[in-house]
């Protein structure tokens, strides 16, 4: 990332010695997946009512195409679409119709702005926890001491980073986290890596 080209300085040495992390910018896509994925259709693919919404979510030409990309053919789309959940996929159908739905869903979240309005909250931004590396299993003479769960309303950088997030580029997701941790304190380095990030959203 650029700012922090060490990242961690001694972060080599904390994995050889059974420390337990991640780069901070993989932790913020883990947890913007989470959120697509908390926002959608509840029941599951396994039950009918879950079935029957996402078949009507795909419903268009956008979710048809989603189908086929899938390995769904046309013929197969229109007798689901037809029977309104009459007819009960295989096992590997109700997979692709699954996969199909949820990218979908998340090209409808980034589309429609939904998800950098739900994020940006106004102006106001939304509250972050980082959980720092878990150093449980380090050796007590390799603990770096001082790491702390650490809670900072974000602002300003969530259409950048949902940007980043869709278009699948990992380096400026990684320069979106340095900045993030740029205000936490001097010792912000010690935050690159961590278990995890939670977003209030």
């Amino acid at each position: 990332m650029s700012g922090s080209p060490d990242l961690w300085s001694r972060w080599g040495e904390f994995r050889k010695f059974h420390a337990q992390g991640m780069k901070g910018g993989e932790a913020l896509i883990l947890e913007l997946n989470r959120i697509v994925y908390s926002s959608g259709i509840s029941s599951p693919i396994t039950t009918k009512r879950g079935l029957v919404a996402r078949l009507r979510y795909l419903d268009s030409p956008a979710g048809r195409a989603a189908l086929r990309e899938q390995g769904v053919s046309a013929r197969t789309i229109r007798s689901w679409m037809k029977s309104k959940g009459k007819v009960t996929p295989t096992a590997a159908n109700r997979e692709r119709v699954d996969a199909a739905y949820w990218f979908r869903r998340r090209e409808n979240l980034i589309r429609s702005g939904w998800l950098k309005r739900h994020l940006d909250n106004d102006g106001r931004g939304r509250r972050m926890e980082i959980y720092p590396v878990d150093q449980s299993h380090v050796p007590a003479e390799r603990l770096r001491p001082g790491l702390s769960q650490r809670s900072i309303t974000v602002r300003y950088i969530w259409s950048d980073l949902v940007d980043a997030w869709a278009a699948q580029d990992g380096s400026t997701v990684d320069e979106i986290w340095d900045d993030v941790i740029s205000d936490l304190d001097s010792d912000y380095n010690a935050y690159s890596y961590v278990s995890s990030v939670g977003i209030g959203a």
